[in-house]
């Protein structure tokens, strides 16, 4: 994955790639929403430690950010494989979704 060109379907064909010959097998949906599930909260505690009112344990660092990004992209890769689901075909649909339902909503944010 040294190319940073790299295009979606192209993750999923090479995560899958290398779930089949190093990781042997995908492990079970559930295992891997477990798993994600801790991928995400291990971004969390980096966060908030970085971006909230904790302090940063011995050993911890915001260095660590982008490789639990990683992580939590691969885990969410192995998911979609399972089950069948472009990654590309559902950042689109996702993209759609919101641009027609906050076509003027953000812009209009008095907040924002």
């Amino acid at each position: 994955m040294g190319n940073n060109n790299i295009t979606l379907n192209d993750l999923q064909a090479e995560v899958d790639q290398w779930i089949k010959t190093v990781g042997v097998r995908y492990f079970s949906e559930l295992t891997n929403l477990a798993i994600l599930m801790e991928e995400v909260g291990e971004l969390s505690r980096l966060m908030s430690r970085k971006y909230g009112d904790q302090s940063f344990k011995a050993g911890e660092s915001a260095d660590k950010i982008p490789s639990e990004i990683g992580d939590i992209l691969f885990v969410l890769t192995c998911l979609a494989n399972q089950m069948g689901i472009s990654l590309e075909d559902a950042i689109a649909g996702t993209i759609q979704k919101n641009t027609n339902r906050d076509l003027t909503r953000h812009k209009n944010n008095p907040k924002l």
